[in-house]
Protein backbone atom coordinates (compact mmCIF):
# COMPACT_ATOMS: atom_id res chain seq x y z
CA UNK A 1 0.00 0.00 0.00
CA UNK A 2 1.19 3.37 -1.09
CA UNK A 3 2.08 5.79 1.70
CA UNK A 4 -0.66 8.32 0.33
CA UNK A 5 -3.40 5.76 1.27
CA UNK A 6 -1.84 4.89 4.51
CA UNK A 7 -4.48 7.32 6.15
CA UNK A 8 -7.22 6.39 4.29
CA UNK A 9 -10.19 3.82 5.44
CA UNK A 10 -10.88 0.51 3.54
CA UNK A 11 -14.21 2.24 1.94
CA UNK A 12 -12.68 5.42 1.08
CA UNK A 13 -9.39 3.14 -1.15
CA UNK A 14 -12.47 0.75 -1.93
CA UNK A 15 -14.47 4.09 -3.73
CA UNK A 16 -11.24 5.35 -5.23
CA UNK A 17 -9.78 2.33 -6.94
CA UNK A 18 -9.89 2.16 -10.76
CA UNK A 19 -9.56 -1.08 -12.99
CA UNK A 20 -6.42 0.51 -13.68
CA UNK A 21 -5.25 1.08 -10.33
CA UNK A 22 -5.68 -2.93 -9.77
CA UNK A 23 -3.97 -3.89 -12.88
CA UNK A 24 -1.07 -1.85 -12.19
CA UNK A 25 -0.58 -2.92 -8.78
CA UNK A 26 -0.71 -6.83 -9.97
CA UNK A 27 1.92 -5.99 -12.12
CA UNK A 28 4.26 -4.23 -9.63
CA UNK A 29 3.16 -7.47 -7.30
CA UNK A 30 4.49 -10.07 -10.35
CA UNK A 31 7.97 -7.91 -11.01
CA UNK A 32 8.58 -8.33 -7.25
CA UNK A 33 7.34 -11.75 -6.50
CA UNK A 34 6.87 -13.17 -9.98
CA UNK A 35 3.77 -14.29 -11.63
CA UNK A 36 2.84 -17.46 -9.15
CA UNK A 37 2.69 -14.72 -6.64
CA UNK A 38 -0.97 -13.30 -8.24
CA UNK A 39 -3.97 -14.17 -6.52
CA UNK A 40 -7.10 -12.26 -5.24
CA UNK A 41 -6.21 -12.19 -1.68
CA UNK A 42 -2.54 -11.59 -2.20
CA UNK A 43 -3.59 -9.00 -4.42
CA UNK A 44 -6.23 -7.08 -2.02
CA UNK A 45 -3.84 -7.03 0.82
CA UNK A 46 -1.21 -5.17 -1.23
CA UNK A 47 -4.05 -2.22 -2.15
CA UNK A 48 -5.54 -2.43 1.68
CA UNK A 49 -8.85 -3.79 0.94
CA UNK A 50 -10.58 -7.07 1.16
CA UNK A 51 -10.33 -9.65 -1.46
CA UNK A 52 -14.07 -9.54 -2.37
CA UNK A 53 -13.92 -6.09 -3.57
CA UNK A 54 -11.64 -6.59 -5.96
CA UNK A 55 -14.38 -8.33 -7.77
CA UNK A 56 -15.64 -4.78 -8.61
CA UNK A 57 -12.86 -3.98 -11.07
CA UNK A 58 -12.10 -7.77 -11.99
CA UNK A 59 -14.39 -11.10 -12.87
CA UNK A 60 -11.95 -13.45 -11.55
CA UNK A 61 -8.30 -13.95 -11.50
CA UNK A 62 -8.58 -15.32 -15.15
CA UNK A 63 -9.70 -11.65 -16.26
CA UNK A 64 -6.99 -10.08 -13.81
CA UNK A 65 -4.24 -12.25 -15.61
CA UNK A 66 -5.59 -10.62 -19.23
CA UNK A 67 -5.41 -7.58 -17.91
CA UNK A 68 -1.95 -7.67 -16.42
CA UNK A 69 -0.89 -9.44 -19.82
CA UNK A 70 -2.18 -6.99 -21.75
CA UNK A 71 -1.13 -3.68 -19.74
CA UNK A 72 2.64 -4.79 -20.25
CA UNK A 73 1.80 -5.26 -23.79
CA UNK A 74 0.45 -1.57 -24.23
CA UNK A 75 3.98 -0.29 -23.14
CA UNK A 76 5.54 -2.37 -26.21
CA UNK A 77 6.70 0.88 -28.47
CA UNK A 78 4.78 0.43 -31.91
CA UNK A 79 7.10 1.71 -34.75
CA UNK A 80 5.57 1.81 -38.03
CA UNK A 81 7.27 5.05 -39.54
CA UNK A 82 10.49 3.59 -40.30
CA UNK A 83 12.17 3.60 -43.53
CA UNK A 84 11.28 -0.26 -44.47
CA UNK A 85 9.27 -2.95 -43.16
CA UNK A 86 11.98 -5.07 -42.07
CA UNK A 87 13.67 -1.90 -39.74
CA UNK A 88 10.00 -1.46 -38.47
CA UNK A 89 9.45 -5.17 -37.09
CA UNK A 90 12.88 -5.45 -36.46
CA UNK A 91 12.59 -2.37 -34.02
CA UNK A 92 9.44 -3.10 -32.53
CA UNK A 93 10.69 -7.21 -31.66
CA UNK A 94 13.78 -5.60 -30.07
CA UNK A 95 11.81 -3.01 -28.21
CA UNK A 96 9.48 -5.91 -27.05
CA UNK A 97 12.13 -7.88 -25.85
CA UNK A 98 13.35 -4.78 -23.74
CA UNK A 99 9.53 -4.76 -22.47
CA UNK A 100 10.31 -8.56 -21.55
CA UNK A 101 13.34 -8.02 -19.63
CA UNK A 102 11.36 -5.94 -17.23
CA UNK A 103 8.79 -8.00 -16.78
CA UNK A 104 10.54 -11.82 -16.92
CA UNK A 105 7.49 -13.20 -16.05
CA UNK A 106 4.99 -11.87 -19.03
CA UNK A 107 6.12 -14.38 -21.12
CA UNK A 108 4.85 -17.50 -19.51
CA UNK A 109 1.86 -15.08 -18.93
CA UNK A 110 1.74 -14.58 -22.33
CA UNK A 111 1.37 -18.03 -23.23
CA UNK A 112 -2.09 -19.02 -21.11
CA UNK A 113 -3.75 -16.49 -22.46
CA UNK A 114 -6.36 -17.88 -24.79
CA UNK A 115 -7.56 -14.19 -26.22
CA UNK A 116 -5.78 -10.89 -27.41
CA UNK A 117 -6.65 -8.06 -25.24
CA UNK A 118 -7.39 -4.35 -26.88
CA UNK A 119 -3.10 -3.57 -26.64
CA UNK A 120 -2.43 -7.19 -27.92
CA UNK A 121 -4.69 -6.67 -31.01
CA UNK A 122 -3.47 -3.18 -31.13
CA UNK A 123 0.19 -4.09 -31.82
CA UNK A 124 -0.73 -7.08 -33.82
CA UNK A 125 -3.09 -4.78 -36.17
CA UNK A 126 -0.01 -2.61 -36.40
CA UNK A 127 2.31 -5.60 -37.76
CA UNK A 128 0.08 -6.85 -39.76
CA UNK A 129 0.15 -3.13 -41.43
CA UNK A 130 3.67 -2.87 -41.76
CA UNK A 131 3.40 -6.24 -43.61
CA UNK A 132 0.97 -5.64 -46.15
CA UNK A 133 2.34 -1.94 -46.54
CA UNK A 134 5.57 -3.71 -47.17
CA UNK A 135 4.45 -5.58 -50.10
CA UNK A 136 3.27 -8.66 -48.64
CA UNK A 137 0.02 -10.43 -50.00
CA UNK A 138 -2.60 -11.44 -47.35
CA UNK A 139 -1.22 -15.16 -47.59
CA UNK A 140 2.45 -14.45 -47.43
CA UNK A 141 1.15 -11.75 -44.09
CA UNK A 142 -0.74 -14.83 -42.98
CA UNK A 143 2.71 -16.90 -43.11
CA UNK A 144 5.04 -14.75 -41.89
CA UNK A 145 3.09 -14.02 -38.71
CA UNK A 146 3.24 -17.96 -38.03
CA UNK A 147 7.43 -17.96 -38.77
CA UNK A 148 8.09 -14.81 -36.44
CA UNK A 149 5.41 -15.99 -33.63
CA UNK A 150 6.33 -14.73 -30.14
CA UNK A 151 9.35 -13.03 -31.31
CA UNK A 152 7.23 -10.21 -32.23
CA UNK A 153 6.47 -10.11 -28.42
CA UNK A 154 10.16 -10.46 -27.78
CA UNK A 155 10.56 -14.12 -26.16
CA UNK A 156 11.29 -17.54 -27.80
CA UNK A 157 10.34 -21.19 -26.80
CA UNK A 158 13.95 -22.61 -26.13
CA UNK A 159 14.49 -26.42 -26.63
CA UNK A 160 16.68 -26.23 -24.04
CA UNK A 161 18.44 -23.98 -21.39
CA UNK A 162 22.39 -23.29 -21.84
CA UNK A 163 21.60 -19.69 -20.32
CA UNK A 164 24.82 -18.00 -18.32
CA UNK A 165 22.25 -18.07 -15.11
CA UNK A 166 23.73 -21.84 -14.67
CA UNK A 167 25.97 -22.80 -12.84
CA UNK A 168 29.44 -23.64 -14.31
CA UNK A 169 30.57 -25.85 -12.15
CA UNK A 170 27.60 -28.03 -12.47
CA UNK A 171 27.21 -27.67 -16.85
CA UNK A 172 30.17 -29.89 -17.28
CA UNK A 173 28.89 -32.66 -15.00
CA UNK A 174 27.41 -35.19 -17.34
CA UNK A 175 25.69 -38.51 -15.81
CA UNK A 176 27.75 -41.63 -16.66
CA UNK A 177 26.98 -43.12 -20.09
CA UNK A 178 25.36 -40.29 -21.03
CA UNK A 179 27.94 -39.43 -23.79
CA UNK A 180 28.29 -42.52 -25.10
CA UNK A 181 24.06 -42.37 -25.76
CA UNK A 182 23.69 -38.84 -26.54
CA UNK A 183 26.94 -38.05 -28.46
CA UNK A 184 25.63 -34.83 -29.73
CA UNK A 185 23.73 -33.85 -27.08
CA UNK A 186 26.96 -33.91 -24.92
CA UNK A 187 28.45 -32.42 -27.89
CA UNK A 188 26.53 -29.45 -27.47
CA UNK A 189 26.57 -29.32 -23.53
CA UNK A 190 30.00 -29.37 -23.54
CA UNK A 191 30.44 -26.87 -25.91
CA UNK A 192 28.24 -24.12 -24.21
CA UNK A 193 30.24 -24.17 -20.92
CA UNK A 194 32.17 -21.55 -19.59
CA UNK A 195 35.13 -23.18 -20.11
CA UNK A 196 33.80 -24.89 -23.90
CA UNK A 197 34.29 -23.76 -27.13
CA UNK A 198 31.21 -21.76 -27.61
CA UNK A 199 31.00 -20.42 -24.34
CA UNK A 200 27.77 -19.09 -22.67
CA UNK A 201 25.43 -18.46 -24.78
CA UNK A 202 24.41 -14.40 -25.31
CA UNK A 203 20.47 -14.57 -25.07
CA UNK A 204 20.21 -11.13 -26.52
CA UNK A 205 22.54 -11.98 -29.16
CA UNK A 206 21.14 -15.46 -30.25
CA UNK A 207 17.70 -13.54 -30.00
CA UNK A 208 18.94 -10.66 -32.78
CA UNK A 209 20.32 -13.40 -34.63
CA UNK A 210 17.21 -15.47 -34.96
CA UNK A 211 15.29 -12.60 -36.03
CA UNK A 212 17.48 -11.32 -38.63
CA UNK A 213 17.44 -14.44 -39.80
CA UNK A 214 13.98 -14.64 -40.21
CA UNK A 215 13.38 -10.92 -41.60
CA UNK A 216 16.36 -11.79 -44.26
CA UNK A 217 13.86 -14.98 -45.30
CA UNK A 218 10.69 -13.00 -45.44
CA UNK A 219 12.13 -10.42 -47.60
CA UNK A 220 13.50 -13.32 -50.43
CA UNK A 221 9.69 -14.88 -49.72
CA UNK A 222 8.35 -11.58 -50.75
CA UNK A 223 10.28 -11.27 -53.59
CA UNK A 224 9.91 -14.59 -55.07
CA UNK A 225 7.36 -14.82 -57.63
CA UNK A 226 6.15 -18.06 -56.56
CA UNK A 227 5.71 -17.46 -53.10
CA UNK A 228 1.68 -18.32 -52.25
CA UNK A 229 1.89 -20.75 -49.69
CA UNK A 230 -0.86 -23.98 -50.49
CA UNK A 231 -3.73 -23.97 -48.05
CA UNK A 232 -3.39 -25.97 -44.70
CA UNK A 233 -6.47 -27.32 -45.17
CA UNK A 234 -7.27 -30.57 -48.09
CA UNK A 235 -10.08 -31.33 -49.17
CA UNK A 236 -10.43 -35.35 -49.21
Amino acid sequence: MKLADAGKTGAERRAQLTRQQVVTAAVELADRDGIDSISMRRLAQELGIEAMSLYTHVRNKDDLLDGIVDAVIGTIPVDAGAADWRTSLRQMALGARGVMLRHPWAPRAIETRTAPGPAALTYINAILGILRGGGFSIAQTHRALHILGSRLLGFTQELFDDSPDADPEDAPSLPPGFAAAFPYAAEMALAVTHGGALGPCDDDGEFEFALDFILDGLDRFRRSPATEPRSAHRTT
